[in-house]
C-alpha cells in the first residue's frame, strides 16, 4: 500500500480513557485521573464504589480492544492490511507514552490518532493534543502523529444515533410511544473550562439533526451528566436527574435517553444512566429507555479509515447545520 493511497500514514494510534481492569486498580485509577486537583481519598473511594459494582473494572477497556479489532478488520477489507493499529491510554495501561516507545521501536514514521471523544473541548480535544505532545516528548526520535478531525458530525457517528434512537422507541410500550420525550445526555463540563461554548454548541446541533431524523417533531431536550466538580463552581446546566423530575411533574410518561456524548458504553453510561438514571426513572414512574452508542457500528468503525484517508484530500462529509470541522481544536487550549 503506497503511502500516497494511506495520506502519507504508516500507522493508525487509537487512544482513549483509560480505565481499571480489577478492583485493585481502582483507587491508582482515579488517583491518575485526579492528580493534581487536590481531591480527597474519601471521595476517591465513594466514586470507586461505582466501579466495584462492576468488578472494579471498567468497560472501556474491552471496548478498546473490541474497536481495535474492529479496525483492524475493516483496514484489512479495504486494502490496508499493511497499516498497523496501535492503542494508547491517558490514564491507564496500556499508556501513551509505552504505545508511542513500542512505535517508534517498530519503525512507525507517521500517525494518525484517532481519539474516542468526537466532540471540541479541552477535555474532549486540547486535552488529548496535549497528551501526544508529552507522549512524544518522553520518547525522543518520536513517529509525527496527527490526531484526526474532531467528527460528532459525521456520518459514521451521527447515523448510528439515529438508528439506536428509533429502536429505543420502538422498544417502548405501545400505548406510551407516541407521546415519549427524547433526552439527549453529555458529559458536563465547567462554564469556565476553553472550547466549552462550542462543546455545547456541537452537542445542540447534532441533537437537533437526531430528533429531527429519527422522530420528525417529537419533543427533546439536550441536557448533562456525570458533573464531578466542586458544588460551588457552575457548570453546564439542567442534569439529566432534574430533567427527568420536570417531566415527570408534566405529566410526561416515557422517555428515550440518547447518550449523544458519548462513543461507547463505558462507566459514565453503564453507571450514570443504566444505574441512577434508570433507577430515578423508575421511582418516578417514566418508561425508560436508553439508546445505544456507536461501539463497534460498522459505520463507526469504517468512519475512522474514512476519517485517515481524507487527509490526502478527499471529502470532508458533516450533517447538520455546522460543517465540517479542521484538522485542529477549536478553542480549547
Amino acid at each position: 500500500m503506497s503511502q500516497a493511497t494511506t495520506a502519507g500514514y504508516d500507522a493508525l494510534l487509537l487512544i482513549s480513557f483509560g480505565g481499571p481492569e480489577g478492583p485493585d486498580d481502582v483507587i491508582p485509577f482515579l488517583e491518575n485521573v485526579t492528580r493534581g486537583r487536590g481531591i480527597p481519598r474519601e471521595r476517591l473511594a465513594k466514586v470507586g464504589e461505582h466501579y466495584h459494582l462492576f468488578g472494579g473494572v471498567s468497560p472501556i477497556n474491552a471496548q478498546c480492544r473490541a474497536l481495535k479489532a474492529a479496525i483492524e478488520a475493516d483496514f484489512a477489507a479495504h486494502g490496508l492490511a499493511d497499516v498497523p493499529v496501535y492503542w494508547g491510554n491517558r490514564n491507564w495501561d496500556p499508556y501513551l507514552t509505552d504505545t508511542v516507545r513500542q512505535m517508534k521501536a517498530d519503525g512507525i514514521r507517521r500517525a494518525a490518532a484517532f481519539v474516542t471523544s468526537a466532540y471540541d473541548g479541552y477535555s474532549c480535544c486540547g486535552q488529548y493534543v496535549q497528551d501526544i505532545e508529552r507522549a512524544r516528548a518522553e520518547v525522543p526520535g518520536a513517529p509525527e502523529i496527527d490526531k484526526l478531525r474532531v467528527y460528532y458530525n459525521h456520518p459514521g457517528f451521527v447515523e448510528p444515533f439515529v438508528e439506536a434512537t428509533r429502536a429505543a422507541l420502538d422498544d417502548l410500550p405501545a400505548d406510551l410511544r407516541d407521546g415519549a420525550h427524547l433526552v439527549f445526555s453529555a458529559h458536563s463540563v465547567p462554564l469556565s473550562q476553553p472550547g466549552r461554548e462550542l462543546y455545547q454548541a456541537q452537542l445542540e446541533d447534532v441533537s437537533a439533526y437526531v430528533a429531527e431524523h429519527a422522530a420528525p417533531g417529537r419533543p427533546w431536550k439536550l441536557v448533562y451528566q456525570s458533573r464531578s466538580g466542586r458544588p460551588t463552581q457552575p457548570w453546564l446546566e439542567p442534569d439529566i436527574g432534574d430533567h427527568l423530575k420536570d417531566l415527570d411533574a408534566a405529566g410526561v410518561r416515557a422517555v428515550v435517553n440518547v447518550p449523544i456524548g458519548f462513543v461507547s458504553d463505558h462507566m459514565e453510561v453503564k453507571y450514570d444512566l443504566d444505574v441512577e438514571a434508570t433507577e430515578l426513572a423508575e421511582k418516578l414512574g417514566l418508561a425508560f429507555r436508553r439508546a445505544a452508542t456507536p461501539g463497534t457500528h460498522p459505520r463507526f468503525v469504517a468512519m475512522v479509515r474514512e476519517l485517515m484517508l481524507e487527509r490526502a484530500g478527499t471529502d470532508r462529509p458533516a450533517l447538520g447545520s455546522l460543517g465540517p470541522r479542521p484538522d485542529t481544536c477549536g478553542e480549547c487550549r
